[in-house]
């Protein structure tokens, strides 16, 4: 880590909740909320629209001010887990993280105030 995130947590899922819906696709839904061992992390679901039932969870770890690293913790369709490794699922999930990444860019004047 270059330097340490100098943002509430609270602030940081706030701005994230209010953010994110405009980087996903129409009729997914996400919520975010703070990850309670990683003061420096954000814990994101989401789920998918349309009629698969999909949903996916992400930890966002802010590596400095600037820069987000997104791992996929979780991928699960009707409540149940699903094979990461079907072409699909990794569309989605790259897609999934290009936004979280988007959406962290988006809040750099929270993150990154200079």
């Amino acid at each position: 880590m270059n330097e340490p995130l100098k943002v509430d947590q609270n602030i940081l899922v706030n701005a994230w909740q209010q953010q994110l819906p405009e980087f996903l696709n129409p009729g997914d839904s996400a919520q975010v909320q703070a990850d309670a061992k990683e003061p420096q992390s954000l814990r994101i679901h989401i789920d998918a629209a349309g009629h698969q039932f999909y949903s996916f969870d992400f930890q966002c770890s802010y590596m400095d001010p600037r820069e987000i690293k997104v791992s996929l913790v979780d991928v699960e369709r009707d409540g149940d887990h699903v094979d990461v490794g079907r072409d699909v699922i990794q569309n989605m999930v790259e897609d999934y993280s290009r936004h979280l990444h988007e959406c962290a860019q988006a809040l750099h004047h929270i993150t990154n105030p200079s």
